[in-house]
């Protein structure tokens, strides 16, 4: 038989071997194909990432066009939120620089939060009512409570819906414990600290009076900063002989308004027709765009590994 004859012995060897060499060569060329695609991809990610958050623009109206500045304030009042400082305060600036913007409303729908994310929208509204001279309405939808009525204190007037739910003039540090829980399961916890009062809100540990005392006095402060700034922004329009009026207890939009603490029925474009006078609303709310929500995840996931990591180390916080 013939060295090559695909008969023979040999033949069949050097065959098969021409095609194993030839399959892994398509598969390298595969590999380098698919590695230039996924790698391409990622950069059109990150192009149109960076593209997406540069060019989040502010609204498109002329600085000469009369209008009504709209600014929401919606969920729960916190970093990192959509109601947060950052967000409501950089939209609010946005708002009062616009020529064009006769007045602007604060559209609230929220339960309330940070005190000090609030305080800090609350001292912006009255800096930049005085800076610009336009007046500030808070507009209620369902609920302002709490913090969002904090912020809600420093607008000029304050329209409700007659069903909103508005009030909630208190303070609360919610949490668990499990102390007697543990002691019938026989748990014991270990927990460590240096400082005698580090762990004493810790679920999993019992409080002690005296650090039960602590706690109310500080809440009995953040309170009491809390009625001084509704007393400041709604001046004697408050029914301060109203029983329970800073209790926390909360009303309906129509007792809001007999008790002060509101003004007058009405929504958005009443508002924007009636008393702005400038019935185009223009929306200058300050929103993650999806770019950078899935560049906060992508960011998260990155981290995930390093933040594991660093748990099990002893931290100041």
């Amino acid at each position: 038989m013939a060295k090559n004859d695909p008969t023979s012995q040999a033949g069949w060897e050097r065959a098969t071997l021409e095609k194993l060499a030839f399959s892994a060569l398509r598969e390298q060329r595969s590999t380098r194909r698919w590695k230039t695609f996924v790698r391409l991809c990622w950069l059109a990610f990150f192009v149109f990432l960076a593209w997406a958050v540069m060019s989040r623009a502010a609204p498109s109206t002329a600085k000469t066009t009369a209008h009504t500045a709209l600014v929401e304030i919606k969920g729960e009042i916190a970093n990192g939120g959509d109601a947060s400082a950052e967000f409501v305060v950089a939209a609010m600036k946005t708002a009062f620089e616009d020529e064009g913007a006769k007045a602007v409303i604060l559209l609230i729908n929220s339960p309330g939060g940070s005190p000090v994310q609030a305080g800090i929208i609350n001292d912006e509204i009255k800096r930049l009512k005085a800076k610009h001279n336009k007046p500030v309405y808070a507009v209620v939808e369902e609920t302002c409570a709490s913090a969002a009525y904090y912020i809600a204190a420093a607008a000029d007037k304050i329209y409700v819906d007659k069903a909103s739910i508005v009030g909630s003039i208190g303070v609360l540090m919610d949490g668990f414990g499990f102390t007697g829980l543990m002691e019938k399961v026989g748990v014991e916890r270990r927990l460590l600290t240096a400082g005698e009062n580090k762990g004493f809100l810790d679920p999993f540990s019992p409080m002690s009076e005296a650090q039960r005392a602590h706690a109310q006095k500080m809440l009995d402060q953040i309170h009491a900063q809390f009625i001084d700034v509704v007393k400041a922004g709604r001046g004697d329009r408050l029914k301060l002989d109203t029983p329970g009026l800073f209790s926390g207890l909360f009303w309906s939009g129509q007792q809001a308004v007999e008790l002060g603490l509101a003004d007058q029925l009405g929504n958005v474009d009443f508002v924007a027709r009636e008393v702005v006078k400038a019935e185009d609303v223009i929306d200058y709310t300050r929103r993650d765009n999806v770019a950078e929500k899935l560049a906060k995840k992508f960011g998260a996931a990155i981290g995930e590994g390093s933040v594991g990591a660093l748990r099990t180390l002893p931290a100041l916080r």
